[in-house]
């Protein structure tokens, strides 16, 4: 890439931090580069995180989108993606969010893990990413998009940090040997009627499945995944449209439940 790409790149990532701090979306970057490469992508969305780390956020872990059928066929996507989670975005179960602090929010319910240990290497798999998980935990991502109405295209979410806007999360707890999240089933409510549901094998057949994609995706960028470290595995269901004065709650049999209060 030339200086002017680099250039380019940062004042990209700029827009997309503006767009979100002043709360108006901007059109999409694929309307202004129809070629726009996931590698481009990606750069953007380091950039903005390098900006947001530099304004005093920190690194905690990572998301997997676009890891379920469900979720691609709303998209239009074909293949994950993912972003990078900052302290700033999370949340504990039971918190109070503004619906005008963001613009075009949606929630979805994953499983998440955290980590015991560092996760790196370019062939991991399943068994591997199971035996670095400390603990599972039920999670409410609200994503978000900093373009007009949704007109996105996977290279668009990828720039824009995979869309990701907060995450509550649960209760964790240790992630025994005999505890099968591919079978796990999340049922979602919204001010107490029940709106979604979905098995974790809705996302590429086991969630576990997704931190190994993770795993190996950072692992071309010279990156991984880090003890401590948080990480989404995807909905297990289409997302649904976030609105004020209401209630979002996620449940399942193994893990403890989630809720997030609209105002």
């Amino acid at each position: 890439m030339d200086e002017r790409d680099d250039r380019w790149i940062a004042a990209t990532a700029s827009a997309l931090l503006a767009a979100e701090y002043e709360r108006v979306p901007i059109d999409a970057l694929t309307l202004l580069r129809p070629g726009l490469s996931m590698e481009t992508a990606y750069r953007i969305q380091a950039a903005a995180v390098e900006r947001r780390i530099a304004g005093g956020a920190r690194v905690i872990g990572h998301k997997a989108g676009a890891t379920s059928k469900a979720m691609q066929e709303q998209g239009g996507v074909d293949e994950p993606d993912s972003g990078v989670l900052l302290d700033d975005m999370v949340l504990p179960t039971g918190s109070t969010m503004s619906r005008d602090a963001l613009m075009q929010p949606r929630v979805e319910a994953e499983l998440a893990f955290r980590l015991g240990c560092d996760l790196v290497g370019p062939s991991i798999g399943v068994e591997e990413a199971r035996a670095a998980v400390k603990e599972a935990f039920l999670a409410l991502e609200v994503i978000d998009t900093r373009f007009t109405n949704w007109q996105i295209t996977l290279a668009d979410s990828i720039a824009d940090n995979a869309s990701c806007a907060r995450v509550v999360t649960g209760p964790m707890v240790p992630l025994n040997t005999d505890l099968d999240l591919s079978a796990e089933p999340l049922v979602v409510s919204v001010n107490g009627t029940a709106v979604a549901t979905g098995e974790g094998r809705a996302v590429l057949g086991d969630p576990l499945r997704a931190l190994a994609w993770l795993a190996r995706r950072l692992h071309r960028f010279g990156e991984g995944l880090r003890a401590g470290q948080m990480v989404l595995a995807g909905a297990v269901h289409a997302s649904l449209p976030l609105k004020a004065n209401t209630t979002v709650h996620v449940h399942s049999p193994h893990l403890p439940p989630v809720e997030l209060h609209v105002r």
